[in-house]
């Protein structure tokens, strides 16, 4: 699995989203700003979580976007699958079954596979959001946030 920057863009703007105030839109471009992701790039982004979910947008001079769930109810492979990331291993392969070997090595990608699968659908944002914290805690920082 290789995560690109529209998976990374994804993950930092709803852990920034997570970090907001409940009653309180962020706007595309408070978000861009804080973490330094290209705006039009970002509304891009948006958009696909919101049509997966996973925000909702707010219109209005006060508008922005807001998490539609609690950050507990929202996985990393959500956030992925959302933005058309894919966990799936490549090249598709059929292994031949007259070799061992082959057979072996297919069985430990597969295996592999289903385990970070899991791992990126156990882990929420709620995770994410008190790792920050915590980070912040030990290098002194109170309200500041970029991933």
């Amino acid at each position: 699995m290789k995560l690109t920057t529209r998976g990374h863009y994804s993950v930092k703007a709803l852990l920034d989203l997570s970090l907001q105030p409940e009653d309180k839109p962020a706007s595309v471009s408070a978000i861009a700003q804080r973490q330094d992701i290209p705006a039009a790039y970002l509304e891009k982004l948006l958009i696909e979580l919101r049509r997966a979910g996973l925000v909702r947008s707010i219109r209005g001079a006060q508008g922005g976007y807001q998490l539609n769930q609690e950050p507990a109810q929202i996985s990393l492979g959500q956030i992925l699958a959302a933005v058309g990331e894919s966990i799936d291993p490549l090249p598709r392969h059929t292994p031949d079954t007259s070799q061992a070997e082959d057979w072996v090595t297919f069985s430990l990608w597969q295996r592999l596979h289903d385990k970070l699968k899991e791992a990126l659908y156990s882990i929420t944002l709620a995770d994410l959001y008190y790792d920050a914290r915590s980070w912040q805690a030990v290098q002194g920082e109170e309200t500041r946030f970029i991933v």
